[in-house]
Parts: C-alpha cells; sequence; structure tokens
C-alpha cells in the first residue's frame, strides 16, 4: 500500500468543512444573518480568525439549496439582510458531521501542541 502524504496542514479539516460546521453549530442555537454569522465565529474564536463573506455567503446558498437551513428576508422589497435557520433535516447533518469531524479536530490539536512543545518548549 502505497504511502500518501497529508499535505493539508495544521488542519486536517478543511477550512470549508469547518465554516459549514460552525454555521450549523450557531444556526442550532438561534437564527442569524450572514455578517453575523462572520461576527460571531470571529468572537468565538477569540478574533483570532473569522471567515470571509466570500466564503460564507455561498456557503448560506448552498446549505439552503440543500435545505439545511431555511432563509427569509427582513424587508422582502429590498432583498438585504436575509435571515437563516436551521431545519430538521439541518439538525441532522449538523448532529452527522460534528461527530464526523471531532477526531479530525483533535488530531489537528495535537499536531499544534506537539509543535510548540517541541519547537518552543511550550505545552
Amino acid at each position: 500500500m502505497a504511502n500518501t502524504r497529508n499535505r493539508q496542514f495544521p488542519s486536517k479539516l478543511s477550512t470549508t468543512q469547518f465554516v459549514k460546521l460552525y454555521i450549523l453549530h450557531l444556526l442550532n442555537e438561534k437564527s442569524y444573518y450572514g455578517n453575523e454569522i462572520i461576527d460571531e465565529i470571529k468572537e468565538r474564536l477569540k478574533k483570532n480568525w473569522e471567515p470571509s463573506p466570500g466564503m460564507i455567503y455561498p456557503m448560506l446558498r448552498q446549505l439552503e439549496e440543500k435545505q439545511y437551513i431555511s432563509g427569509w428576508w427582513e424587508e422582502p422589497d429590498k432583498r438585504s439582510i436575509r435571515h437563516y435557520r436551521i431545519t430538521n433535516e439541518g439538525y441532522k447533518h449538523y448532529n452527522d458531521i460534528k461527530l464526523l469531524y471531532r477526531d479530525s479536530l483533535i488530531d489537528s490539536l495535537t499536531i499544534i501542541n506537539s509543535a510548540l512543545k517541541d519547537i518552543y518548549n511550550e505545552s
């Protein structure tokens, strides 16, 4: 069996997978609109990272097309702010990927902690 190298570092989870998980996680708690999702992820990650609008909005459209979330316009005539909430199907999908991605997040944390300890003598 050939040894395939994992070129993805430091996370074993793609950014897209991570953002999808986080969007569903937030919408499982309450409804949000796009910029609120960006701001909330940034806050929860202690302002160390935030997804771009170019990632969030296409992801929201994709999740809505798959019926994992439903959206509505705050002012339908203006179509400026679209709010989203998770659907029953989205809740099932969220729980599936939450379980599926947990080990990858733990592996990523192990990689970072090992590097900090080895290179910087930090734990």
